[in-house]
């Protein structure tokens, strides 16, 4: 899998988790609803490190706890 689809499968995972809506998510975070729709579609190609911290920031967790989770290891995500 890709970065992108890395970013997309561990959202869902903390909106389970969490038990929040991608809406909330969007509110929390100041990520435009049809760029929430890009990544979570996986229509986006790529995914910046700005991206990162508003989603870390929208769950109310540090960059560093948004991926520390075994779907970034090196062996699991394609970072070409």
């Amino acid at each position: 899998m890709n970065v992108c689809e890395a970013v997309a499968k561990r959202i869902s995972k903390l909106l389970k988790e969490k038990g929040m809506t991608q809406y909330r998510l969007e509110q929390k975070s100041g990520i435009l609803h049809g760029s929430m729709a890009c990544i979570m579609n996986g229509r986006n190609k790529t995914v910046t490190l700005s991206t990162v911290y508003m989603l870390a920031r929208g769950f109310d967790m540090t960059v560093n706890e948004f991926l520390d989770d075994e779907i970034f290891l090196a062996d699991n995500v394609d970072f070409e």
